[in-house]
């Protein structure tokens, strides 16, 4: 009984908060039999947002997407569409989001044209909305210049955007596209990209993908998830902060006591020596956290007389965030369980 009456003022409040939040999933748990596939979920996404979602094989990527998209029910907390409860009022939250899956499933003997209004039909549209969204939905995909042909005859690039028009064509304000550039050369994956961005500016994307490029080139955000919890929610361009220990710094000079000289300072945590060029030595630094030794160096250098030809921070993969948040995860979990 009290539930029912403490759930209306709720959704009054969230929306009074922050009404620019599209998605919000709120301590969410999903289990199938003893298997937990989410655990306590949380997390925020608001309008105009180009979100990574990462995650391992069998992190909890495909089951969150399936919450999100109300295909399945938690077991406990809640999702949030706009501020509606999913599990309460899937329709209406069904009609807010559009979705791209990873197979693209496309009718192959029908023309671009047929297919979209097919889809059209399916989602109800009519009239001057109907054919306003149509042509809306074909010049924002670039698929005027195939708007007639079989899509049997579509290169892989193009299938990808049938299937993003079919995602967007009832003008949702999110959505979530399921390894979006899987299969397209360079060309196209750049051309995805783009459409990507360009669909972001006025809509909440939320973007699932193993190619860290993708995230690194297209997202603004990056939430990273390992057997059913977060373990990472951070801008991309914040997101190294996260492993100082990856950080690395590499010198290349002439001089003498260099070595011994980098390993004294207290932002190093060790000193690798690389092969020289000519008489130039080379180390990659390796930094014990978040402090840049740069101009540290660079003191160091002049007092000592050394020649400095290059220093400069190695640039971070985020492959190597990425293996590095997970894999201590799994060593967490692995000693709890001992």
């Amino acid at each position: 009984m009290s539930t029912n009456t403490e759930s209306e003022p709720t959704n009054e409040i969230n929306n009074v908060v922050d009404p620019n939040v599209t998605i919000s999933v709120e301590s969410v748990s999903k289990s199938f039999g003893p298997h937990k596939a989410v655990s306590n979920l949380s997390f925020s996404i608001q309008k105009g947002e180009i979100v990574g979602f990462l995650g391992p094989n069998g992190a909890g990527k495909t089951t969150t997407m399936r919450l999100l998209t109300s295909y399945y029910t938690p077991d406990s907390g809640k999702v949030l569409i706009n501020g509606t409860d999913n599990s309460e009022n899937d329709l209406t939250t069904r009609r807010s989001i559009g979705y791209l899956a990873e197979n693209n499933p496309l009718y192959e003997d029908l023309l671009v044209s047929e297919y979209l209004d097919f889809i059209a039909d399916l989602r109800g549209l009519s009239g001057n909305e109907r054919s306003n969204n149509l042509d809306r939905t074909v010049e924002e995909a670039g698929l005027q210049e195939v708007f007639y042909r079989p899509i049997s005859e579509l290169s892989k690039g193009y299938h990808q955007r049938v299937g993003l028009a079919g995602a967007i064509i009832h003008r949702p304000s999110i959505l979530i596209l399921d390894e979006p550039t899987e299969g397209l050369d360079p060309n196209q994956r750049m051309s995805m990209r783009d459409l990507i961005k360009s669909l972001g500016q006025d809509r909440t994307v939320l973007v699932t993908t193993h190619v860290m490029q993708e995230v690194e080139n297209t997202c603004e955000r990056v939430l990273l998830i390992n057997r059913g919890q977060l373990v990472a929610d951070s801008p991309v361009d914040k997101i190294f902060q996260l492993t100082p220990g990856l950080r690395k710094i590499y010198v290349e000079a002439e001089g003498n006591q260099i070595e011994s000289g980098l390993g004294s300072l207290d932002a190093v945590d060790s000193v690798e020596r690389l092969d020289p060029i000519d008489q130039r030595k080379r180390y990659i630094v390796n930094l014990s956290g978040s402090e840049d030794p740069r101009p540290d160096i660079f003191r160091m250098a002049a007092s000592q007389g050394w020649v400095l030809w290059e220093l400069h921070e190695e640039r971070m993969r985020l492959e190597d965030v990425f293996h590095t948040l997970t894999s201590e995860n799994e060593a967490e979990r692995t000693l709890q369980g001992s």
